[in-house]
Formats: C-alpha cells, structure tokens, sequence
C-alpha cells in the first residue's frame, strides 16, 4: 500500500462546542505482572513487557460490563458539573464490548442515567480510533443546533475476549470506562479533526467469531490454535500500519490546525504500547515530555485510553488552565483518527474506581 493511503482521511472542523468534564471509571481489580507467572515462563513475561511497557493493568470481573463503567463514570459526571439528567439532549456510546449484541448499550445507559425519552442515544462500534471520533460527532450535533449537551460514553472490557494463553494479548489489554460531557460556547475557536479508515486491514486485528458471518479460520491460517471467539491480533501488522500512518497523520494534523509543535500543552496517543509510543514520539519529532504514558498502570484499554490520560496524566492542570492538546487514535480497521482542540479549564475532571 502506498503511503498516501494511510494519512488519507476527511479533513473536518467543528465550532461553538467545548469538553465540559471528563471521567474515568477503572475497575478495582489490578492485576500484576506476578499474576501469569504461573502461566508463563519468567523471561516470556520480561521479553513482552519490555515491548509492551505494562506493570499492571485493570480487568473487570465476570458481572461487570463496559456498560457498568460508562455508567459510574457518568454518574459522578453528572453529579461533579451539577447538571441534571434532563438537561442532555444526546448519548453516544463507543465500544467494542458492548452490554449485549442487541439492544445498544446506549438504550442501556440512558434509563440508568435518568436521561429524557427526547434524548438520542446510539452506539458506535470502534476500538482505538473512537475517542476523535466521538469527540468530532458529539460536537457536531451541537453546532449544526441538534444539541446543546451531549454525553460521550467511551469504553471497552477487552479482557473478556483475550486468550488467556496468548501472552501477546492476555499481558497487554485493561478494561476501562470514561464519560466526557460536551456543551455548547460561545468561542470561536475552531477544533480540527481528520478521520481515515482502510478496510484491507479488517483481518489482523479480529475477534472472528461471535456475529453473524461465518470465518474460515482454517483457511485464514494465522490463528495457530487459538480461539476464534478471542481476539486475533497480527502484531507485525499493526506494527507496520502504525508506524507508517502515524507520523503523517500528526504532521498533517498541526498543519491543519495551523499549529507548531511548540504550541501543544500535551499530545494524547492511544496507549498501544510502550515501544510503539516511543518510537512514534521519535519519528514524529514530538518533546518526550510532552507525551504523557499511562500504559505501564492501565495497559491498552482500547478507545478509553485517551480520556483515561486526561484524567489521570493531565487532572490538575486541566482542572486550573486550558491546555491545546492534540489527540491520535489508531487500530482496528484500519482506522484513525485525530483532534487538534483546546481543553479546559474543566468543572470536574477525574478518575474513580469500582
């Protein structure tokens, strides 16, 4: 594939809409390193987590669900900005995992939170590329007059699909669940988006099974034993995808947003692991300072991990000023996607457990 087909993408932009407050809900299991070592050869665990960069992560029990997390972290959002339940005028739920395959999570969430029946509500089924994505919808209901107050519920549960033998994945995914509050402004800031997908990617990085479309994993052949109900993750590929659309989407993102480098408070990757941030940082001549991680405590928790570093790398100063952060997502798919906006000072930012 050509390079041009990777930073390919709509070029959008959005005005009279700002993050309100953010939350993040993790569950309370943390789960250590130690833990597998039952399971895997001591070197196995340090040769993955030296590429992986992940000392514990959280994972969800049995009866906890996306859903649930979303939902907590809704709850305290509402509850930290003062904002009345009837006040919200749309909910989208980003997620992988959802509660059930029918009906949408969004349904879900919307009775547990208390919101209006004149409330839209409706799911989006995106990993890593999701929080942009959401950011650019949500926002855009707003300026085109449909909304005045969105909820943007972003998570997923990815521990429940992993093989727990395959060390690749069973090492790297946390669970995680965030609800960002978007309200309409009176600024004239612009926030800028670009949004790109390649289907051909489809195949190397999939959880076969569990729809409504059979897969040949024989005929696929790269599955080596594993479960088609667990996902699949062909690590060279994404590898390769990434570190060649990456860099371009950054530098294409500041030129549209009519930024420099120097300009950014905080450039937000989704958290796919240690090596890969590193040597995006590298290549896409980004200040290491500027590039906060919190792989290492959270592992990859999928389309939350960018709301998830907001609330925890960024909390206090997002609470006191307004930080330009520009925000990258990539994975499954292909896709990406990326926002260049300015953020804050937040009413409530912050991360709970349950």
């Amino acid at each position: 594939m050509s390079s041009p087909d990777f930073i390919a993408g709509r070029e959008l932009r959005t005005q009279g809409a700002r993050i309100a407050g953010v939350v993040s809900c993790v569950p309370s299991k943390q789960v250590d390193n130690d833990y597998f070592a039952d399971r895997f050869d001591q070197s196995a665990i340090r040769d993955v987590v030296k590429m992986i960069g992940v000392n514990r992560r959280r994972w969800a029990d049995a009866q906890m669900s996306a859903g649930d997390l979303c939902r907590k972290a809704g709850e305290t959002l509402l509850t930290g900005l003062g904002w009345q339940p009837d006040s919200i005028d749309a909910l989208i739920f980003v997620s992988q995992t959802p509660d059930y395959r029918l009906p949408g999570t969004a349904f879900v969430l919307q009775a547990e939170l208390g919101l209006p029946i004149s409330c839209l509500a409706f799911d989006i089924n995106l990993g890593c590329s999701g929080y942009p994505q959401a950011l650019w919808l949500g926002m855009n209901l707003i300026q085109s007059g449909a909304a005045k107050r969105v909820l943007l519920a972003v998570g997923d549960t990815i521990s429940k699909m992993i093989d727990p033998n395959d060390r690749s994945t069973t090492l790297l995914f946390g669970d995680a669940g965030t609800m960002t509050a978007l309200e309409a402004s009176d600024s004239d800031a612009a926030s800028h988006f670009i949004i790109g997908a390649d289907g051909k990617g489809v195949r190397n990085l999939i959880v076969p099974s569990g729809g409504f479309k059979p897969y040949d994993v024989a005929a696929d052949g790269r599955m080596g034993g594993k479960s088609p109900e667990c996902l699949f993750m062909d690590g060279g590929e994404i590898f390769n995808f990434t570190l060649n659309a990456v860099p371009k989407l950054v530098a294409r993102t500041l030129e549209l947003a009519a930024h420099s480098k120097d300009t950014y408070d905080a450039f937000l990757f989704h958290q796919a692991n240690l090596f890969m941030l590193k040597h995006l940082t590298r290549k896409a001549g980004l200040p290491a300072e500027r590039v906060p991680t919190n792989i290492g405590d959270y592992g990859n928790t999928s389309c939350a991990s960018i709301p998830l570093l907001m609330t925890t790398e960024l909390k206090d100063r997002l609470k006191t000023g307004t930080l330009q952060l520009a925000m990258f997502g990539f994975g499954v798919g292909y896709s990406w996607a990326s926002a260049s906006l300015a953020v804050g000072p937040l009413k409530f930012v912050d991360t709970i457990e349950t």
